[in-house]
Formats: structure tokens, sequence, C-alpha cells
């Protein structure tokens, strides 16, 4: 068992992420293949704290990864008013061969990454170029802060950026990064509708329990939207958009807003296909209709970026070796 923690993971992605973006692209057209296995996840809430909860995503991917495991990752807001993340995950990679666990990692740095890089690909194939005149930007968390450096390391050319948070002084914060960052022009939004208006390119990032969202006129102009917190667009605005997601089955469940929207339409025509469909050309963007990806997060991306890391971890020598992990077998 080698054990992995956050430094050595950020030290592997960071400076690589033009390549993690295609380790991403090709474990979405794995999983388009066929070739992965990838239950739902499991949510476990609490009675006394209905904002937190602990995910498990098991999956197994296949073809060039040929890895198995499970993230469980847990998301409790309140953990940022004590000046600690959000989020904090644990990722186990198993062989499959034998079963046995190889590696436990940190993986919040993972998880992040390959959120990131969804989004980021979904922005690149639905826009058709690394190019936006305009991006806004809701919530400028830690998912944000991730999706601005695979922009940045991708060499994305962006004329302006228009930032919304409920908390002022994150956007703020985030905005001096982004001027450090980028020639880009910096402005904070001073209501979410601001940070739609005149934006080729939306981003949401934020911890939104229920949909905020309600006017289908913040896509009048044909925008598109990463929407990757998942819940913050009703219905209304969910059907003004083509639609598509990572996966059908995962997206529409746990009150995501396709999944409120299924429950209005009482089907999920609305939902235009998946990012494999769009890897691989079955679907395409209709020019000028505004569109809305909504990726659920899968097990299979996690797995994906984690055995990358791994391999480039035990590679450098780096990790920690746990050759006694198991009680009597040499691993």
């Amino acid at each position: 068992m080698t054990v992995i923690d956050a430094a050595d993971v950020a030290a592997q992605i960071n400076g690589s992420r033009p390549e993690l973006l295609e380790v991403v692209r090709r474990a979405y057209l794995a999983h388009d293949a066929g070739q992965s296995s990838n239950p739902h996840s499991s949510f476990l809430r609490f009675p006394h704290q209905p904002r937190s909860r602990i995910i498990s995503l098991p999956a197994y991917l296949g073809g060039e990864f040929d890895v198995a495991g499970n993230k469980w990752i847990a998301s409790f807001p309140d953990n940022t008013q004590h000046g600690i993340p959000r989020a904090s995950a644990t990722l186990i990679l198993n062989d499959c061969v034998t079963g046995y666990p190889f590696a436990c990692m940190e993986s919040s740095v993972v998880s992040a990454t390959r959120t990131a890089a969804s989004a980021v690909l979904g922005a690149e194939v639905l826009l058709g170029e690394r190019r936006a005149r305009r991006v806004g930007i809701v919530g400028t968390g830690l998912i944000a802060q991730h999706v601005w450096t695979f922009l940045r390391d991708l060499d994305w050319e962006i004329g302006a950026f228009r930032l919304f948070d409920l908390n002022r002084d994150a956007a703020e914060r985030y905005g001096v990064v982004l001027k450090e960052d980028s020639a880009a022009e910096v402005e904070i939004a001073e209501r979410v509708e601001d940070a739609f208006a005149d934006c080729d390119l939306v981003v949401l990032t934020t911890v939104a329990g229920e949909p905020h969202l309600h006017d289908p006129g913040l896509l009048a102009h044909g925008p598109v939207v990463l929407h990757l917190s998942l819940r913050d667009l009703s219905p209304e605005v969910v059907l003004a958009a083509q639609n598509f997601t990572d996966d059908v089955d995962h997206a529409v469940r746990e009150r995501t807003s396709l999944h409120l929207t299924e429950q209005v339409t009482g089907d999920r025509d609305f939902i235009d296909g998946t990012i494999g469909d769009l890897l691989a050309e079955r679907r395409t963007r209709e020019p000028g209709r505004p569109a809305i990806f909504a990726p659920f997060g899968l097990g299979v991306l996690d797995l994906a970026v984690g055995k990358w890391v791994h391999d480039r971890v035990v590679e450098a020598g780096k990790g920690h070796r746990a050759s006694d992990f198991f009680t009597g077998v040499e691993v």
C-alpha cells in the first residue's frame, strides 16, 4: 500500500493540467464505450446537520486504465467558518487482479482537479474553441479556483471576468488572483444576474441545495453554462437550453436541477445528450442556442486522475510505502 498525501498529489498535478485534460477526455470515452462500472453514489446524511454529507463513489474503469476504487468525500459547508476547507476526501485504488488496495491518497485535490478538467473540457467542446469574450463565475471557492487554473494552463483567451459570490470578500480575493495571473478585466458583480449578462461562458460553483435562479431570460443571449453545483437552476431555466451531462442516470437524481425538471416534464427528453456524445460527435450544440453542461461527477474520473497521480508519485520515489499494511501478505 502506498499512502500519498496532498503535497505529493499537488506536486504532480501542478504543471500537468493539459495532460490531465486528455486523461479526463479518454476516461469519458472509455465510459462512453461501456468499459466501466459506475454504480450510483451513496449519500450519508446527518439529521442534525442537514447541509453536511459524506458521499461514497465506487467505480471501475477499464480500457487503458484498468483500475477500481472508491472515493469517500465529505462536504461540510460550515467548515469555512472555522478556517478549514469545506471538502475533504480519500481515494482508495484497488488492483483488478487480486482486489487488494494498492494506494490510499488524499483526494480533495484529485476531486477538484477532475471536476475542473471535466468542466473546461465541456466548455471547449460546446464553445468549439479555447476562447471566451467574458466569463461569469458564480461562487468563487475552491472549485472555481481550480477551473481558473485549467483555463490558465490551457492558454484560454479570455477578455474579461465578472464575479459574484454571496461573500463579496471571497469574490474580491478571487479577483486578485485573476488579476495576478491574467491581463483580463475583472469586475465584481453586485447581483447574481450580472454574472450572466454579456457572458458567453458562465460557471456555477455554489453550495446551493435548491434552485435560486428562475428567470429563463438569463440565457437569452445564448451562453454556455457550466452547472457544476447541479442545483442552482430552476426547471424553467433548464428547459430554455440544450442540456448535456456526463451520465443521465447519475445526474437525474438527488434533487438536482435535472431531476426537478424531470419531475415537471415527466420525462428526460429535455436532455440532449452526454459529453461522451459530444466527444464522439454523435451530438452537437445548436448554433446560437444556450447550452448547459451539468456533470454529476463520475467516480471513473477520480480513478483516472488518481491512477495517473499514483503512477507518477511512485515513479518519482515519493509517497509512503506500507509493505506490511496487510498482515502476513506481501502486496
